[in-house]
């Protein structure tokens, strides 16, 4: 593979810290990238996500989807020297529904209402 064909990107996670930068192909997409930031992710820090699902990816304000490939995702920078791309990372943990029970009101239930004057 040419390497002129390869995209390097680095990750900026929440905390500051940096993961990569790591050299893709243009045709990787970027579900394959989450799966790499996950593998890569400091093991030190707090909030680690499990999944690839739990990951978003920031490239110039627009969060991309895991079906596109990488080189639709890069900057229009061409004219700039050759350097990684930097892209947001943000974790969205899923967080475990908690069952709701209904609470049983006993007794006739009061009106109420509620008025405003102006």
């Amino acid at each position: 593979m040419p390497e002129e064909d390869l995209i390097e990107l680095k990750f900026r996670l929440y905390d500051g810290s940096d993961i990569g930068p790591f050299k893709f192909s243009q045709a990787s997409t970027i579900g394959m990238v989450k799966e790499r930031i996950v593998s890569e992710w400091p093991k030190d820090n707090k909030i680690t996500p499990k999944s690839k699902d739990e990951i978003k990816l920031i490239n110039a304000g627009k969060i991309l989807e895991n079906s596109k490939a990488v080189g639709q995702c890069k900057m229009p920078f061409e004219e700039l020297p050759k350097a990684a791309i930097t892209m947001h990372v943000v974790v969205v943990q899923s967080v475990p529904k908690a069952k709701t029970e209904k609470k049983v009101v006993e007794g006739p239930r009061k009106q109420t209402c509620g008025c405003t004057i102006m």
